[in-house]
């Protein structure tokens, strides 16, 4: 027989497992997101620094998928709960897409610094720098992220087991 404490111990790290697990696949996808961010940058404006803002979007990846965790811990968006699953998955891709912004415009402002530019001068014009330019950056920012919370949403409502074999496995079940 288990004893008491053995079992709380081993009860704590399957979720420190399943929480290191959650943070590589989220930070994982939001390299993706990120890079791919980086990438087009790189190739519209022959940035020759591709490999330095790689690093910055591993870093920020990181950090945006701990970020993820902690507010699904802190209940954001709990009181959409029992609304349909549109309304949270919207509302929190909303809010992260502007997170993710924020923290673009922190990795332009440092790395702006980094090369001895002024502050304003190393703070980032997204999209350009018109207000078309930011929206559509944002759109496509909260586009790329819908998938992300939908299944996170939907991983929320049938469980996780269940989502993973409706998604992964050939068999159907009822």
């Amino acid at each position: 027989m288990e004893s008491p404490s053995h079992h709380s111990f081993r009860h704590f790290l399957e979720k420190v497992v399943d929480e290191l697990k959650q943070l590589f696949w989220i930070g994982v996808y939001f390299w993706v997101l990120i890079g791919l961010f980086t990438v087009f940058k790189s190739l519209v404006l022959k940035d020759q620094n591709l490999v330095f803002h790689e690093g910055f979007a591993i870093i920020n990846a990181w950090i945006l998928a701990k970020v993820v965790l902690v507010a699904e811990h802190l209940k954001i968006g709990e009181n959409l709960r029992d609304k349909p699953l549109i309304y949270p998955i919207v509302f929190k891709a909303t809010l992260f897409s502007l997170l993710l912004m924020g923290f673009y415009m922190a990795e332009e402002t440092v790395a702006g610094l980094w090369h001895g530019k002024a502050l304003i001068e190393g703070f980032p014009e997204i999209g350009g720098g018109t207000w078309k330019g930011i929206i559509v950056v944002a759109l496509i920012l909260f586009v790329g992220l819908v998938p992300f919370f939908s299944y996170r949403e939907l991983a929320r409502v049938l469980g996780k087991d269940r989502l993973h074999l409706l998604i992964f496995k050939s068999e159907t079940f009822h």
